[in-house]
């Protein structure tokens, strides 16, 4: 199937790193994208674009809103947002902390609906016909233990992510959610090379087996693109059965 996003300027936050910095890679071999690859670290950000050169970077902390929103609104329009940036902090539920907690929802949550609604401003104002895929998680759907900041940003996302596109809908700007399990990123391959935590995981997903990179940015990119033009408000589970089970 071909996909294309020419004359198109995409925005992949947390583009540095993981998921988000192999969407831009991905993106900046299609011809005639801009891309630009938003996070707040720059190391990251400066060897993507050793990579790719034709990726702009936007160097911003999304927990500071003011900063992101003045950086975010200096790139505008955009025709096609990827809501990547996530944090985790794993504690019980008697031993999170209010400060740790907080910080979660500043990025997971707080940061979509930040760059989303100046993104989105534009798209109405210049009647560009849009496009915003939010990475969530098969954790805004499953409990999963010492994930209580985690599990509730995610579910948070998810419910934010069908309330825009019921309103965005109508200025044809469409909205949806990619929901995977782990992720084998370079980070994933680390946190999930133990057999003794994977197995657990991995008995709970029908393929028996983790997801891979390209399977994320594969269904974010077929979200993202005109191919996907009816849909809009849904969550895709990319979790192997995980959620069937």
């Amino acid at each position: 199937m071909d996909i294309s996003f020419s004359g198109k300027r995409i925005l992949v936050t947390g583009g540095g790193r993981g998921i988000g910095r192999e969407i831009c890679l991905t993106l900046a071999k299609c011809p005639q994208v801009t891309v630009f690859a938003l996070s707040q670290g720059k190391t990251h950000l400066d060897s993507l674009k050793a990579l790719a050169p034709s990726v702009n970077i936007v160097p911003v902390d999304l927990a500071d809103h003011e900063a992101t929103r003045k950086a975010v609104a200096a790139i505008l329009p955009i025709h096609a947002l990827v809501n990547n940036a996530g944090v985790a902090h794993l504690a019980s539920f008697l031993d999170m902390e209010m400060d740790a907690f907080d910080k979660v929802f500043e990025v997971n949550v707080k940061a979509v609906f930040n760059v989303s609604q100046v993104v989105a401003k534009c798209m109405v104002e210049q009647k560009i016909a849009g496009s915003i895929v939010n990475v969530s998680s098969q954790a805004s759907q499953a409990a999963l233990q010492d994930h209580a900041a985690y599990c509730a940003s995610k579910g948070a996302v998810d419910m934010l992510s069908k309330v825009m596109a019921l309103e965005l809908g109508p200025h044809n700007i469409r909205v949806n959610c990619v929901n995977p399990t782990v992720v084998l990123t370079e980070m994933g391959r680390l946190g999930w090379s133990d057999p003794v935590k994977a197995g657990p995981m991995l008995a709970k997903i029908p393929l028996g087996r983790f997801a891979e990179v390209s399977e994320v940015v594969n269904a974010v990119l077929f979200l993202l693109s005109d191919k996907a033009s009816m849909i809009n408000g849904i969550t895709l589970p990319i979790d192997g059965g995980f959620l069937a089970t």
